[in-house]
């Protein structure tokens, strides 16, 4: 597996170097981390260029605390401090050059701890990366755990939605870890149904249905759970569900993304919200 980390010196890009480092021991990995300084358009200023090689210098060193946090736990670590307008749009070329099954950034900072606030960098990712997208939740730099545990699957039940299962599969098959499949009912769903009892026999009929696909897909896997968490609100339905930093959620683009790109969804977007465990986004398809 190749991961590149979007590095901020922030606590942000702690968070995703943290998250970074227990994919890496999870997957033997190798990791680029990557440091974007502003580009600092010449204006026949001397002092243009001298300032942009200080970006560059301070860059060096910033990076070195993600290398430093890195270094033991994947396969190989690269410093890179690249130059651009853009920190999303660098970063998206740069992972796609790479061939990277993973990109990974930690979110902003002004949530509560453990969950998830979508900052300027990963909302561009959000809606318009080809390559996965790994969130780390605000602070989970602060008790990282050293590797992923398991994986679970945010399954869809409704014709033309994308459905993240067989991604999750291979990242389970990868670390021979557990995968479970979840599907989320609430009352917001009534239009698709005559009443919430017929919902949710409909959705635990897709659960099992996708259980059978991952215990055909993961023949030789530890554990294998599908369950379905239901409520009033899909914030509520999600509170039935018990986290650890060790999860990963896997959760799919909206139906409306462009082919083998993401574009987040009203439901990702509020199960992000609702969740205080690491989470990866994948393109359509």
């Amino acid at each position: 597996m190749h991961l590149t980390v979007g590095y901020l010196a922030t606590p942000t890009g702690d968070d995703g170097a943290a998250l970074a480092a227990a994919f890496a021991r999870t997957f033997d990995a190798e990791v680029d981390v990557v440091l974007v300084v502003r580009h600092e358009l010449p204006d026949g200023h001397p002092g243009r260029g001298q300032y942009q090689e200080l970006l560059i210098e301070r860059g060096q060193q910033w990076i070195s605390k993600a290398v430093t946090r890195l270094t033991g736990a994947a396969k190989s670590v690269t410093p890179n401090v690249l130059v651009g307008e853009s920190f999303p749009e660098t970063l998206m070329a740069f992972a796609e050059q790479k061939r990277s099954d993973l990109i990974v950034v930690g979110g902003a900072r002004d949530g509560f701890f453990g969950g998830h606030v979508i900052g300027p960098v990963s909302s561009a990712l959000l809606h318009s990366s080809s390559i996965p997208v790994a969130l780390a939740p605000r602070g989970y730099a602060d008790d990282p755990p050293e590797t992923i545990t398991a994986i679970t699957a945010a399954v869809p039940t409704r014709p033309g939605d994308d459905n993240p299962l067989p991604f999750a599969i291979a990242l389970a098959r990868a670390g021979t870890l557990p995968i479970r499949m979840l599907s989320l009912v609430s009352a917001e769903n009534l239009a698709e149904a005559e009443d919430l009892t017929e919902l949710r026999a409909a959705q635990v009929a897709a659960a099992r249905k996708n259980l059978n696909v991952a215990a055909h897909a993961l023949p030789d896997a530890p554990e294998i759970e599908s369950l379905v968490a239901d409520g009033m609100t899909l914030e509520s339905a999600l509170k039935k569900l018990n986290w650890t930093d060790s999860d990963v959620l896997v959760v799919g683009s909206s139906r409306f993304a462009a082919p083998k790109r993401i574009f987040l969804g009203f439901t990702a977007s509020r199960i992000l919200a609702g969740v205080d465990a690491p989470v990866v986004v994948i393109p359509r398809d």
